[in-house]
């Protein structure tokens, strides 16, 4: 990976990092579906002109309408429902414990490969599971823990249901993953996100219509949405794409592993998020099982010189 290509790529973790944060501005006086609707329709303008200033309109048309159900199966998978269950979390957890439970998308990417196409599971990627959701489990007591001693019961029962979301959001991911791979291998990268969006805009847009908040919304919740559709959406899907052209998917997604410490800094400078040795090494265990489970260590100079020696 080329030096502009390895800036990109922290630019990206910086950008995804800072969605857990303006996504805990924003949630508590938009709600969680007006919110996301925000976004996803924000991101949706964004990518279509995008894809728009690279494609003429009328193919452009014509592909949306022929693969409009998956790509708006994508949509609600990838984006509608897992980013609505992410604020729900952020109610919740903390931003920066939140964007460590983001990290294990490619656990679950892994094992829905196994039970759904049958993908080979080896011993080393059985334990980076288990290694992975180790840490989580670390992580999550450590946020929960503290309101157990609390006078209020409730709260580590919330607790755990953010925890639950969150993960489930991770799961989705995994599984929009293997969906598209499975039914939209023909479709370029920016057409699948631009449609994708579209298809969660379009999910979201009538929740977000019944649920929009009564009260009066701060400029400074417009601000975490604004930056939460340009930036964090638009841009940074811009960039990912970008990444993924010149330098290759796997190579790409390498930003998991950069988007934890992002999270976890953001949340520390912005929102006063205590950061305690716990979590630090929550992190550290969940990023070292994500590792060993997508194989991420074997293509690392380092691992590769010594495979190649044996």
């Amino acid at each position: 990976m080329s030096p502009a290509n390895l800036l990109q790529l922290i630019v990206l973790a910086a950008l995804w990092g800072a969605s857990f944060l303006f996504i805990r501005v924003g949630v508590a006086e938009f709600g969680v579906a007006p919110l996301m609707a925000l976004r996803v329709s924000i991101g949706a303008v964004f990518l279509v002109t995008m894809l728009l200033v690279r494609r003429p309109l009328a193919a452009t048309i014509a592909t949306l309408r022929a693969r409009w159900l998956p790509l708006l199966i994508v949509g609600i998978l990838n984006s509608a429902a897992p980013f609505c269950l992410f604020a729900y979390a952020e109610l919740t957890l903390s931003a920066g414990a939140t964007s460590v439970i983001n990290a294990t998308t490619p656990l679950w990417g892994a094992l829905v490969a196994y039970l759904w196409l049958k993908d080979r599971l080896t011993s080393t990627r059985t334990i980076g599971m288990a290694i992975g959701f180790a840490g989580v489990l670390i992580l999550v007591w450590n946020q929960i823990a503290p309101a157990s001693t609390g006078s209020a019961a409730a709260l580590p029962v919330q607790g755990l249901l953010a925890a639950a979301a969150a993960l489930a959001a991770s799961a989705l991911y995994g599984v929009a993953g293997n969906f598209a791979k499975r039914y939209l291998m023909d479709v370029d990268a920016t057409t699948n996100a631009a449609g994708s969006m579209l298809g969660a805009t379009l999910a979201l847009a009538p929740i977000a219509f019944l649920t929009w908040p009564a009260a009066p919304v701060s400029v400074h919740a417009w601000g975490a949405v604004l930056a939460l559709g340009v930036g964090c959406t638009g841009i940074a899907y811009f960039i990912y794409f970008h990444l993924v052209a010149v330098a290759g998917p796997a190579r790409a997604m390498t930003v998991t592993f950069v988007i934890p410490p992002f999270g976890i800094l953001w949340g520390a400078l912005f929102l006063g998020e205590h950061v305690s040795l716990v979590m630090l090494a929550g992190c550290l265990i969940v990023l070292a099982g994500t590792a060993l489970a997508t194989g991420a260590l074997s293509r690392l100079p380092f691992f590769a010189r010594r495979k190649l020696a044996r």
